[in-house]
């Protein structure tokens, strides 16, 4: 019964560790867009700052990066089943049948670092030059972010393949308390079906011999 429960444990654990590492992976595919909008971000601002274009172009350029950075800021406040994606805050993952728990390390899409971009403005040559070393500084950050989330992804594995082979092991276990040795019980089958069948062909014998002494004595 223990072995039973613990197995049980095992495997709500893991059902944890894998609604954790599809948190992750959600993550990490809001933020392989973040990154395209970051890139495309950093090319506006070099692009604004070319000596040949007007003001009237970098106001389309101005326009563009806002919708870009309105995007980034609007990914922050997603969230998986209630829970927010991009708050920064960690999340304590069963990892085991005694609830032991692995840090999930958070990703914090408001920070500064990114929330500042929404303000920045590339409406003029010295703007774009500010707004240029901010999508840097996001790039950088975001770089960590997701290195963060897959380094996540990985432990979160291993857990998980580290308590299948725990209950593969806990089962074979089980089964040597509960399971029935085949080979032995037939053969113990066997055997006692020849005793049955010999002790009913000499019961049958016994009492043919009266009968026969009758048929002497007639």
């Amino acid at each position: 019964m223990s072995l039973t429960a613990q197995m049980g444990r095992n495997t709500a654990a893991m059902n944890n560790i894998g609604n954790a590492v599809s948190f992750n992976q959600t993550q990490d595919g809001y933020m392989q867009q973040v990154n395209n909008a970051l890139g495309r971000m950093s090319e506006l601002t070099v692009q604004s700052q070319d000596a040949t274009k007007s003001n009237a172009d970098r106001t389309l350029y101005q326009q563009e990066f806002n919708t870009l950075a309105n995007y980034v800021n609007n990914v922050s406040t997603k969230d998986f089943n209630g829970v927010s994606l991009f708050s920064g805050s960690s999340l304590a993952v069963t990892t085991d049948s005694d609830a032991n728990t692995y840090t999930n390390t958070g990703v914090n899409l408001t920070s500064t670092t990114y929330s500042q971009l929404a303000s920045d403005s590339i409406a003029t040559t010295t703007g774009a030059v500010s707004a240029l070393s901010h999508v840097k500084a996001a790039i950088t950050q975001l770089a960590s972010d997701r290195a963060n989330i897959g380094a996540n992804i990985e432990a979160l594995n291993n857990y998980s393949n580290q308590l299948s082979t725990l209950n593969n092991n806990l089962s074979a276990a089980n089964s040597q308390i509960m399971d029935v040795d085949i080979a032995k019980e037939s053969t113990n089958y066997a055997k006692q079906n020849i005793l049955v069948q010999t002790g009913t062909a000499m019961l049958a014998q016994a009492n043919s011999l009266p009968q026969i002494a009758l048929k002497l004595l007639a």
